[in-house]
């Protein structure tokens, strides 16, 4: 269902070049953090824990905050049930949304929500699928959030 079709590094990629309603994916330490870009430098995701280590809602950043530092990719989805518009308006109507939970309703679920009308998480399935991978991921996000600091490169790839 929510399987991309190919992956476009758009680090380099100027921001109109972005269409609304583009699924964007940026690495953070143990995870990817999904969003989606709605226009004007601007990107709707689910806060999560993707600035500190305490869940936060679906928000609107820019998407220089949205990267934070870091480079992102758009996520191609051939099939997706909702496009461009559509897709905006659906992210549109989850803000303020302060119902986020790690392993049923992260910002992949929200992002492929938005797109196919069912929330899935490629990344929670890689961890119940391979319980080896779901701890080097746990163990990455405690020491992380025992550090305090919250962003740096993932090696995790991103499907």
């Amino acid at each position: 269902m929510s399987q991309p079709d190919h992956v476009q590094d758009a680090t380099a990629a100027s921001e109109p070049d972005l269409s609304c309603g583009a699924h964007l994916a940026t690495r953070r330490q143990g995870y990817v953090h999904h969003g989606i870009y709605i226009g004007d430098g601007k990107v709707i995701h689910y806060a999560g824990f993707s600035r500190r280590f305490s869940r936060g809602p679906v928000e609107i950043v820019s998407i220089d905050e949205f990267v934070a530092g870091f480079g992102f990719e758009v996520i191609f989805h051939p099939f997706a049930k909702f496009r461009g518009a559509e897709v905006v308006h659906r992210a549109a109507s989850r803000l303020g949304e302060h119902n986020y939970r790690l392993l049923t309703n992260n910002c992949e679920h929200f992002c492929v929500w938005c797109l196919f009308g069912r929330g899935r998480s490629e990344q929670v399935q890689a961890c119940i699928r391979n319980p080896a991978h779901g701890m080097v991921v746990i163990v990455t996000l405690v020491a992380c959030a025992l550090s305090s600091q919250s962003h740096f490169v993932s090696p995790l790839p991103l499907n």
